[in-house]
């Protein structure tokens, strides 16, 4: 990276905030992009900002998919969005369960340090935008900003679950589009 200097990024959660959440995505069938990201996406680009893919696909661990689907199912989403215009800088995933112990699952912070590592990125300033609250804390937890949105299970983790949260996402948006105006009003 020139004179060391580190760029922002925008975290996306995958499914349920670029994609249609579905459950198990566990077969490449199922893939729907939604029509409004690569239009995010490709803002992002413009504006400078990384864009990383952080995704939970426990669904290999629990024997639901082969491996091999997630890097199927990736690569059709770089496809799609680079028909558009769009592309992301990095794309990560944890193919555990929640009774495997490992370091990048979220909330857990594993994904994000190595995404800051590999592309030379800097928390204060990025943003991490996810239809789950355990991604928020994710981003939290290492200071990015937090965007909810309220496509994928976004709009019932907030109507029935906010009030126990122990903090707030700092913005609720109604999809991954209108998260892009915030974080582009937010320079």
């Amino acid at each position: 990276m020139e004179n060391g200097k580190r760029r922002r990024a925008v975290f996306l959660d995958r499914d349920g905030t670029i994609a249609e959440e579905v459950g198990y995505l566990n077969h490449l069938s199922r893939f729907q992009l939604y029509p409004f990201a690569a239009e995010a996406i490709r803002r992002l680009n413009l504006e400078g900002f990384a864009v990383i893919v952080v995704t939970n696909q426990s669904g290999v661990s629990r024997g639901f998919f082969p491996e091999e689907l997630i890097h199927r199912v990736h690569d059709r989403m770089v496809a799609e969005l680079a028909v558009a215009g769009a592309r992301v800088d990095g794309i990560y995933y944890c193919p555990h369960h929640s009774g495997i112990a490992c370091t990048c699952r979220k909330p857990l912070p594993g994904m994000l340090e190595r995404a800051s590592e590999d592309h030379h990125l800097v928390f204060d300033g990025s943003f991490l935008v996810s239809d789950r609250y355990a991604d928020i804390q994710m981003g939290q937890g290492v200071g990015c900003r937090s965007i909810l949105v309220l496509t994928g299970y976004g709009r019932g983790e907030y109507e029935w679950n906010r009030e126990k949260w122990p903090r707030q996402p700092d913005t609720v948006a109604e999809n991954l589009l209108a998260a892009t105006d915030v974080i582009l009003g937010a320079r």
